[in-house]
């Protein structure tokens, strides 16, 4: 689904994933995509932060409340604290305006191939043949139901913010390099924001109530990249 109220714009990422092998809804305004996102329900919506009415922000939020569907933000802004508050809600992914059609249609094909990270992993908890758990203190993350809890509570990630979560716990005490990290998750040979691992461990950390400085999870190896601490 493709939520833009310019409607050039629109029709143009429309057509370029339609030639890619999409069905693509347009929606001119943020309270009709969250409308029309339960009823199509998108494995992805590319979503741009300038709406009338409910701005992207608002419609990230919402979205977040009934689907996991990949987001891909798109703003004209050039301030960082844009880009931020964007992943922020939930939001997958983002580009700033103007951008490549061929760029969007790259992105969108790099989530719906994604390789799930822990799958080859070896010496998990599994509890039953097949269920693949790790557990870090008072952490538990499931990866074969894609589940996560701390101290029993279940904790509420997005597809993505699991991934990266996912990645890190498959190998307890390695310390992962941003690039190497970034390279698990979206894929080898994705383009785009280098640092956007960080903000989204940095959600990941805030969800599991996990202080930067005195981290009880994931480490940070300095002027590296992550690792996740001790494991059981």
């Amino acid at each position: 689904m493709v939520v833009e109220d310019e409607e050039a714009l629109a029709r143009l990422a429309a057509s370029y994933l339609q030639r890619d092998g999409f069905d693509v809804e347009i929606v001119g305004d943020g309270d009709s995509a969250v409308e029309r996102a339960r009823a199509w329900e998108p494995d992805v919506v590319v979503l741009d932060l300038g709406l009338p009415g409910m701005d992207g922000v608002e419609v990230c939020r919402s979205l977040r409340t009934f689907t996991d569907c990949y987001v891909v933000m798109v703003t004209a802004r050039v301030e960082e604290v844009d880009r931020l508050i964007g992943l922020a809600v939930g939001a997958d992914d983002y580009l700033t305006k103007p951008f490549s059609p061929r760029e969007l249609v790259a992105r969108v094909q790099a989530m719906l191939r994604r390789p799930r990270a822990g799958g080859a992993a070896t010496g998990f908890d599994t509890g039953e043949p097949g269920h693949e758990v790790r557990v870090v203190g008072t952490l538990r993350v499931d990866i074969t139901a894609r589940e996560v809890l701390v101290g029993g509570e279940t904790v509420d990630l997005t597809r993505t913010e699991f991934d990266v979560l996912a990645a890190l716990v498959s190998h307890p005490r390695r310390a992962w390099s941003r690039a190497r990290l970034t390279a698990e998750v979206w894929g080898e040979g994705w383009v785009g924001d280098p640092h956007l691992v960080d903000v989204h461990l940095a959600n990941v950390r805030r969800k599991l109530g996990d202080d930067a400085s005195a981290p009880r999870f994931i480490q940070t190896v300095r002027g590296y990249g992550y690792r996740l601490g001790p494991c059981t």
